[in-house]
């Protein structure tokens, strides 16, 4: 496996940022009530975090230590803004439903954690895919809340009534707050099941690696890891 297929694996499976890293937990648990919304923030943070891996790394070696983070944010928060206008004029009913989360992109954990620990320190390409997989990965896990919440709280899947209210009652609770850490610790307890038995088979799916403070230092690996070394 080439390195830019490696970075999309690990954003879709091995780090993948909802069910591995934990990441992001502000928007995954807010703006989950249906597929839709999930599928729309996931996507507006793909395009972030891909733009922001490319600028990142384009200007890696210009970008003096002492600004680093401020000038991560700047990029950020600019490419965030761009998003916001871009959905408030082609999508406004879905940019009024995800509201101040959109926004709020600027601080996610993921996009600058990325910033830091990979993009700053490897050339673009592996960065741009970095930023496809993890944001694939977070899409991924968004909709699949967003999937069961809807379907066990309303009965539809993106807006269409699927199961008949003549014979199905709407589980409420799941369109709440409380259903979303329902549904998130159903999942992750299902992807934690699927690991335990790859392990038992012999084709263990591999263990989340790489971090995202960028503590060589209490990793654990002498040499710190290969991948954020400079290119």
């Amino acid at each position: 496996m080439n390195k830019n297929m490696e970075r999309l694996y690990n954003g879709i499976i091995k780090e993948n940022p909802t069910f591995v890293l934990m990441l992001g937990m502000c928007p995954t648990l807010a703006v989950t009530s249906s597929a839709i919304n999930g599928l729309g923030m996931g996507l507006s943070t793909t395009v972030v975090l891909i733009l922001s891996n490319l600028l990142i790394s384009a200007f890696r070696k210009i970008i003096p230590d002492g600004v680093r983070v401020p000038a991560f944010i700047v990029i950020v928060a600019s490419l965030v803004t761009i998003v916001e206008f871009m959905m408030k004029a082609y999508f406004p009913s879905l940019s009024a439903s995800l509201g101040v989360y959109i926004p709020l992109i600027v601080v996610n954990c993921i996009i600058l954690g990325r910033a830091e620990s990979y993009a700053s320190k490897n050339p673009i390409m592996p960065s741009i895919f970095d930023g496809i997989g993890m944001g694939l990965g977070f899409t991924l896990g968004l909709t699949c809340i967003g999937l069961v919440r809807e379907l066990l709280g309303a009965g539809q899947i993106f807006g269409a009534q699927i199961l008949s209210l003549s014979w199905f009652t709407p589980i409420t609770i799941f369109v709440m707050a409380p259903g979303a850490f329902l549904v998130l610790a159903f999942l992750v307890a299902g992807m934690n099941i699927i690991r335990k038995k790859m392990d038992e088979k012999g084709k263990p799916l591999a263990k989340p690696a790489g971090c995202l403070d960028g503590d060589c230092a209490s990793c654990g690996k002498a040499d710190g890891c290969k991948d954020r070394k400079e290119a």
